[in-house]
């Protein structure tokens, strides 16, 4: 049914749960899993740049190296997690990506059958203001996706 689950995680607490989850099922599906982290730009107002706001890519770099740091870390604690059950897993950082965009791109390419990821869970002003990534996948994906709460 699902040959290939695709689990996105930030390396929070709920995406934990979301982790765990698709693990799960991968295991008693006997499915390949691909763990996805993506790191997005953040702008920052540069009165260099005309007074614009910019993505740190655009300075230079930015701080590349502390995000890739921080994704490697999230993704071996999760293959870790995945190695520990048995269930054969590839790890993927989409680095200077929006999160939603980079996990429905990444599910197409790679031909997933499911996409597991969980949800905060917010509403209102909240959500609001910090956005849903996972509100924005099932809008966008072609490709079913299992949310976790």
């Amino acid at each position: 049914m699902y040959h290939h689950i695709l689990i996105s995680t930030d390396g929070s607490e709920t995406a934990t749960k979301g982790l765990d989850h698709g693990l799960t099922l991968a295991k008693a599906l006997g499915s390949k899993v691909t763990i996805i982290t993506v790191t997005e730009p953040f702008p920052v107002y540069a009165a260099a740049a005309g007074g614009a706001w910019v993505t740190p890519v655009e300075m230079n770099g930015g701080d590349e190296e502390s995000q890739k740091e921080l994704a490697d870390g999230i993704l071996k604690s999760a293959k870790e997690a995945a190695d520990k059950i048995g269930v054969p897993t590839e790890v993927l950082h989409v680095p200077n990506a929006f999160a939603a965009e980079a996990i429905v791109q990444s599910a197409k390419s790679l031909e997933c059958s499911l996409i597991c990821m969980s949800s905060h869970g917010r509403r209102g002003l909240g959500r609001l203001l910090l956005g849903s990534q996972t509100a924005e996948v099932l809008a966008q994906s072609p490709i079913p996706v299992l949310v976790v709460r």
